[in-house]
């Protein structure tokens, strides 16, 4: 048979591959900015990934934990009339440990998108940036929220298994759920713009690390040289320069907080409220730079 003829009959041949016109219900940019927010949030524990990706979030989580069961076991067994530490207190202490966890998952919910290029497949979809942005915001202050939410849960519950005052107890875990929401909004934003600056899982995480330590470690020390210099005034003032130190000042003007300042100094009613307002500055500023970083499609 002639080359010609072949290639007409194969240009001629109708393969049936049984596409179908899809008739069931479209949920629409609700449904994927849901769907979205979940798989984020399940992803910041490991959840629906591999054992080797749950092993760091479920060990920071323990971590943040543990020190509030111990302090649980031991005033029920000895009867104390308080806890031995302030529901307001217990992020600040551990702040190490939510820095750690902040710096592993900030990059992995975002990074590994810019890296793999799959920011144009969400878009393909019915979504938009505004929804990408607002999704991975919310999973990652979420997943920040149950880290420091759940010790200070343990905490509530054991005081009242140690029968201690019940509306002491209660007004004091609520201010530190207050507290530790702003922390987890504030810390959810400062990481994601960070993180969404390099496609380098690896880069995202030292530079949150770096920004998170290398911030407060440079205030406290400024904060301690100023108190021993006797300058008591711009202790407070410089607290605004870190952001676990701002957090602290928010709950000692506002939440009934001990400072952890040098001296027990923070900052007053006046003061309290120029952190307020650099507070939520800086969460919608961070809103705002990943709205601008993910405006385009083509990252």
């Amino acid at each position: 048979m002639p080359p010609e003829t072949v290639t007409q009959q194969r240009a001629d041949v109708i393969h049936n591959i049984g596409y179908r016109h899809y008739d069931g219900p479209r949920l629409g940019r609700a449904y994927a900015r849901r769907s979205l927010f979940s798989q984020s949030l399940r992803g910041a524990y490991g959840l629906g990934r591999s054992a080797k990706s749950k092993v760091a979030p479920m060990l920071l989580f323990a971590v943040m934990c543990m020190p509030a069961s111990i302090i649980v076991a031991v005033a029920i067994a000895t009867k104390v009339d308080e806890l031995p530490v302030e529901y307001t207190r217990y992020a600040i202490m551990l702040q190490a440990v939510i820095g750690l966890y902040t710096a592993s998952q900030a990059p992995q919910s975002v990074s590994r998108d810019l890296r793999f290029k799959t920011i144009p497949l969400y878009f393909s979809r019915p979504i938009e940036s505004m929804d990408y942005v607002v999704a991975k915001f919310a999973a990652m202050a979420s997943s920040l929220f149950i880290l420091t939410g759940a010790p200070l849960l343990i905490l509530y519950v054991g005081a009242l298994l140690a029968k201690l005052d019940f509306a002491d107890q209660t007004k004091g875990f609520a201010q530190g759920l207050i507290s530790v929401a702003l922390l987890s909004l504030l810390f959810a934003g400062i990481s994601l713009v960070v993180a969404a600056l390099t496609p380098r899982r690896g880069f995202g995480v030292a530079a949150v690390i770096a920004l998170l330590t290398i911030s407060y470690g440079a205030v406290s020390a400024v904060q301690a040289i100023a108190w021993d210099q006797g300058s008591t005034g711009p202790v407070s003032w410089i607290g605004l320069f870190s952001p676990i130190t701002i957090i602290d000042g928010v709950q000692t003007a506002f939440l009934g907080a001990t400072s952890s300042f040098p001296g027990g100094v923070g900052p007053g009613t006046g003061t309290g409220l120029v952190y307020v307002l650099v507070l939520l500055g800086l969460i919608a500023g961070s809103y705002g730079l990943l709205m601008r970083r993910y405006r385009k499609v083509g990252l």
